[in-house]
């Protein structure tokens, strides 16, 4: 089964945790993108009266088009369900995300929802996390949490574009990709990170995970629920 197949059929099977009235954040990447297409579909199809959160304008005006109403900010203390993609997963259920750049309203929709549910291809489970952290920069600090960055042997590098410009979130500011090889204490380094002045939010996540749905290359969609 192609990459994109399997994703669309684990993006269907997520729609069972949907329920009517709902508010669900909505995270930003491919997979989550083609929850919200599904969702948009199952809504109408089904009457259901839903309204999303989502974490970067990308995934608002697709939601949009696909006929999901938009909630206010001010309903993010009431989400009820996030669904979400990611970059990396480990045994524990850590995981490393941001590829998007949209980490920081990922984290803040993820800490506020009742259920968190993720969609991973096969390739994205590891045993020890080792991808790349994305961490949310304030441009002015740029050069200061580089230095602290390697102070904790870390390799940040900025995310720019192909023509060489600084690529910057919604919330206006930079993202320095940084190595730190493997991850065995992803909490502890989490707090490291953050515990340098001008590093706002780091692309690793602790936060609970209710249930991943993992698809496998051949062709089938496993339920990992969360003990």
């Amino acid at each position: 089964m192609e990459s994109e197949e399997i994703v669309d059929k684990m993006a269907e099977e997520a729609l069972e945790n949907a329920k009517d009235g709902m508010t669900i954040g909505l995270g930003s990447g491919f997979a989550a993108s083609r929850f919200v297409y599904f969702l948009g579909r199952f809504a109408i199809k089904n009457h259901y009266k839903v309204l999303v959160v989502p974490s970067s304008l990308q995934i608002q005006t697709f939601a949009e088009s696909c006929g999901l109403e938009i909630a206010p900010s001010s309903l993010i203390p009431s989400i009820d369900l996030v669904v979400d993609g990611l970059d990396q997963i480990d045994k524990a259920f850590n995981m490393i995300k941001g590829g998007g750049g949209a980490l920081l309203r990922e984290k803040v929709l993820m800490r506020a929802a009742k259920k968190v549910v993720m969609l991973a291809n096969e390739d994205k489970f590891v045993e020890v996390l080792n991808r790349k952290v994305p961490i949310e920069v304030l441009p002015f600090a740029r050069s200061f949490v580089t230095k602290e960055l390697e102070k904790i042997d870390g390799k940040p590098k900025l995310r720019v574009l192909k023509k060489g410009y600084p690529i910057f979130t919604e919330n206006g500011n930079i993202i320095l990709d940084t190595d730190f090889g493997l991850i065995h204490n992803p909490l502890k380094q989490l707090n490291k990170i953050k515990g340098i002045p001008g590093a706002i939010e780091a692309g690793i996540f602790t936060e609970k995970i209710h249930k991943v749905y993992k698809a496998c290359k051949d062709g089938s969609v496993k339920k990992i629920t969360s003990k």
